[in-house]
């Protein structure tokens, strides 16, 4: 199993948790594995989908769904994997908190970011 550790993001302060990537399940979660992101590997593992994210509600508003996030976007960046947001909470909460994640998103067109005009 592949560990890896988030710091500095979300949250309140202190310090950050520390998750884990759990290849077996297709997740990233918090070491109690109560929280999770989950997903699924496309196109011969190029590209990760985000399919679920899930916090119970004794643990939310500490900011964790964010550190899961952060984690699988870190993982993606480091091995060149491109990301696709299908859960909702990636692609209408942290996304738009955290824009500079964009650069990693899946596109099955890729002429269709460069130099055309697109409706946002």
């Amino acid at each position: 199993m592949a560990t890896t550790r988030v710091s500095g993001v979300g949250g309140a302060g202190g310090e950050a948790p520390r998750i884990v990537r759990n290849e077996a399940q297709h997740r990233f979660e918090t070491e109690d594995k109560k929280a999770y992101i989950e997903y699924v590997l496309r196109n011969d593992g190029k590209v990760m989908d985000l399919v679920h994210t899930f916090v119970p509600s004794s643990k939310r508003g500490l900011g964790l769904a964010s550190h899961l996030c952060v984690a699988a976007f870190n993982h993606a960046k480091s091995h060149s994997i491109s990301v696709i947001p299908t859960c909702s909470y990636v692609s209408d909460t942290f996304l738009l908190r955290n824009p500079s994640w964009n650069s990693l998103l899946y596109s099955e067109d890729v002429k269709s970011n460069i130099g055309t005009s697109s409706s946002l």
